[in-house]
């Protein structure tokens, strides 16, 4: 029996020991983040952290905010004369806690207070530790922030937990020092009684009699959470979307109209329902916690270990930069030792010859000897050497100077560069982000990326090109909703050299988003932004402009590779000109592409010089612009031709016109509003420049122009007969029109007056002298947390 007892009091103990242990570990939730103790009448932040009343009010005040009005905490089983303790004297209830009360003297001198007529403060702003933001409290302040009760239960039953209960709590009413431990709590009044007192304050058949007695307890809390600008109002509804919990006065205010407002049990419910779910997902994946800590904590001494190898690097190189330094020291000193030398071996000469020139010594003492030589051959013989020192001797002392500078001016060391270099030493860092050209990317043929790294940024050795196709078109990412499995595996070129790359086998009309990052030596630096490129609708088609018909050669002239066209006025418009006052006939001159096309989609673009009068881009019928060009008619007026059959109406009931034509001159670009074969036949037959209406068009829509994008793109339906101007940036649809593809078509271009217009080159054709990129996939790794 003793055994089975010991055995039940154990397991009794191993638990408490194992439910403390578990309590201690969850401490630092439970702490205030700016008092860093246990919370004590925790309050609940607008941004859902929770710090302590008192801590807050500190806050606010030494942020220069008026003091707010904190609730008084009686340690009386009253507040009233009617109710007061008999045993006690009567108090006053002080204003502020004695904490709050010594900030306010420091930050404010005296306590402020408040006057009835004071203006509105503005919206209190409290820099919360946990998010590290300024939270906007309101108006009210501390004073609509709700009190956190359920924290402070978890915060009293920790207590009690890791106390096991060996605290007692006193009875707070008895003198002392004959002090009883309490035995009952009171909600009513927030104070601890022991028996004696609690019979003595709440007597029998009084209104304390009904007070609600709980276990003893150094937190009191309210009994139920209630408005904040309500008073005695439960909080019985809540709005998803303010997040908020509303008392039923509240709920009725405009503010909350239309909004999903919940009763509080079925949000309680839902919101514990997820709780428990997120909860039991964790706990599921326990042994995927302990692989992640497991991996994090070979990471850290991993870590350590690298730190310390880099450690070792750092102070190796900085020994093999103060070797090299040493090194080059006893260079210079040695070739200073040597001028120096030198410098001094040319002075000791002239020194000595110099006082080779003294009056009894040297040179001198050796002259007058020879002087006493009387025969004349040996004198001449002996002398003439003698004669030579003497002439220069006499050179030197006119014209002295010392044989070498005692001066080093040049040998003084401006080390101030290097010095800079070594205060500028760093740790080699990955290049920066890339920042993607957006003038010079873009979609054509091929996909062209044009980068450059940031001027701050650190050289790299080479760049890593990514891209991914994203399914559903221009959906995808256009405004369009993308749906997980919208996008395709990352493609990379591996080692890019230089700034640009090129990407082939393309899909048309899909959106791609490509994003570079460079490498060097530190390994991989950060992406560069991603950039989205939409493809063409169609494949495009490769032309160029062609010269034997529809070129004049004083009007239009053509560049190398016949893809840029030029027009300028002419001799013989110049010559109209000068013979009028009053008008100048305008002539047109048209070119067509070396090809025309038949059957299926195509796709081009072109660049039109912003500075031009009126330049016409389009699509026609091969024969019909041949008859046009070697019949040409008066361009202010199509109406002249008698076949058009415009003014009958005739022309109204075809199908589809010959032609398609849009219009645009001196940076804008004419768009005839709506869709359909009615505006691009009168768009089509107006190849003056002005889109003209007839009788029968009266009742349509006026056109309108918009500014003309920097790349014009056509896209030609013959199947469906069908021709759409695009903003060949963005691929965004500019007009469409329709014309007769039953016979051979080709793009063509008009130029009324001054005007420029270049082709838009294919990618493939840019010279990019680099080497083949090596192109791999990025296998990703998804983890699915969901069941």
């Amino acid at each position: 029996m003793a055994e089975a007892e010991l055995q039940t009091f154990t397991s009794i103990m191993d638990a408490l020991v194992r439910i403390s242990s578990n309590m201690k570990s969850m401490e630092k939730e439970l702490r205030c983040p700016v008092c860093d103790e246990m919370v004590k009448q925790p309050i609940l932040l607008p941004c859902q952290h929770s710090v302590c009343l008192l801590c807050a009010a500190e806050v606010l005040v030494q942020r220069g905010y008026p003091p707010p009005d904190l609730p008084p905490e009686p340690n009386s089983p009253a507040s009233t004369p009617n109710t007061r303790s008999p045993r006690q004297a009567r108090k006053p209830t002080p204003r502020t806690p004695d904490r709050l009360e010594r900030v306010l003297r420091t930050v404010c001198g005296t306590y402020p207070g408040r006057r009835r007529k004071d203006t509105a403060l503005p919206p209190m702003l409290f820099p919360c530790s946990s998010c590290q933001q300024d939270v906007e409290l309101g108006e009210k302040g501390l004073t609509d922030c709700l009190r956190n009760l359920t924290l402070e239960r978890i915060v009293e039953r920790y207590r009690h937990t890791v106390s096991l209960g060996s605290v007692a709590i006193m009875c707070g009413f008895c003198k002392p020092p004959q002090s009883l431990e309490a035995t009952k709590g009171c909600a009513d009044c927030k104070s601890n009684f022991c028996n004696e007192c609690f019979k003595l304050y709440h007597p029998w058949g009084t209104p304390r009699a009904q007070h609600e007695h709980i276990l003893p307890t150094n937190n009191f809390r309210p009994k139920v959470l209630t408005c904040t600008e309500h008073e005695q109002e439960r909080l019985q509804w809540y709005c998803r979307n303010c997040q908020r919990l509303l008392c039923p006065l509240c709920k009725l205010r405009r503010v909350h109209h239309g909004h999903k407002v919940l009763p509080i049990a079925q949000a309680y419910q839902a919101l514990k329902d997820k709780v428990n779910k997120e909860v039991n997902f964790i706990l599921a994946n326990q042994e995927t916690i302990q692989i992640q800590i497991t991996q994090l904590e070979a990471a850290n001494k991993q870590m350590e270990a690298n730190s310390a190898v880099a450690l070792h690097q750092l102070t190796h190189c900085i020994r093999e930069l103060g070797a090299a330094v040493a090194e080059r020291q006893g260079f210079l000193a040695l070739a200073l030792e040597g001028s120096r030398r030198r410098r001094e071996d040319a002075l000791s000469a002239q020194i000595s010859e110099r006082q080779g020139l003294l009056e009894h010594a040297g040179l001198m003492a050796y002259t007058q000897e020879l002087l006493k030589e009387t025969d004349p051959p040996c004198f001449v013989q002996a002398a003439r050497v003698t004669h030579s020192r003497l002439v220069k001797a006499i050179e030197n002392l006119q014209c002295f100077s010392p044989s070498a500078d005692p001066s080093f001016r040049h040998f003084h060391l401006d080390a101030s560069k290097e010095v800079k270099l070594i205060h500028s030493l760093e740790f080699i860092r990955a290049p920066l982000a890339p920042v993607i050209d957006t003038q010079k990317t873009l979609a054509y043929d091929e996909l062209f990326l044009c980068w450059r790294l940031p001027q701050d940024s650190a050289p790299a050795w080479h760049f890593s090109v990514e891209y991914q196709r994203r399914a559903g078109g221009a959906a995808a990412t256009w405004g369009g909703t993308r749906s997980p499995n919208a996008s395709t595996a990352w493609l990379r070129l591996d080692e890019v050299r230089g700034t640009n790359a090129v990407i082939d086998r393309l899909q048309i009309d899909s959106v791609y988003v490509l994003r570079v990052r460079g490498c060097n030596k530190a390994g991989f630096g950060e992406y560069s932004e991603d950039v989205y490129l939409h493809t063409p609708p169609a494949p495009v088609l490769s032309f160029s402009l062609d010269s034997r018909w529809g070129l004049h050669a004083d009007r239009l002239a053509l560049g190398r590779g016949q893809t840029y066209a030029r027009s300028v006025p002419g001799l013989s418009l110049l010559q109209a000109a000068n013979r009028t006052l009053t008008s100048c006939h305008l002539t047109s001159d048209l070119l067509v592409a070396d090809l025309s096309v038949t059957q299926g989609r195509h796709y081009w673009a072109c660049s039109v010089e912003p500075g031009s009068y009126l330049v016409k881009v389009g699509v026609g019928q091969e024969a019909k612009l041949q008859e046009w060009f070697h019949l040409p008619q008066d361009m202010a007026s199509p109406r002249c031709d008698p076949d058009s059959g415009h003014d009958s109406g005739a022309e109204d009931g075809q199908d589809s016109p010959p032609f398609c034509f849009l219009t645009m001159g001196m940076g804008k670009i004419l768009l005839p509003q709506g869709h359909g074969h009615t505006q691009s036949q009168g768009d089509s037959h107006s190849h003056g420049g002005v889109h003209s209406h007839g009788s029968s068009n009266s009742n349509l829509p006026h056109p309108h122009t918009a500014p003309l994008p920097p790349r014009l793109g056509v896209c030609l339906d013959c199947d469906k007969g069908r021709v759409t101007f695009y903003d060949a940036h963005s691929l965004r649809i500019l007009w469409e029109g329709h014309m007769d593809c039953s016979a051979p078509v080709c793009p063509a271009f008009c130029f009324i007056g001054g005007g420029a217009l270049q082709l838009q080159d294919l990618v493939a054709n840019r010279n990019i002298e680099e080497p083949p990129p090596r192109r791999v996939t990025i296998q990703t790794c998804a983890t699915n947390l969901s069941k």
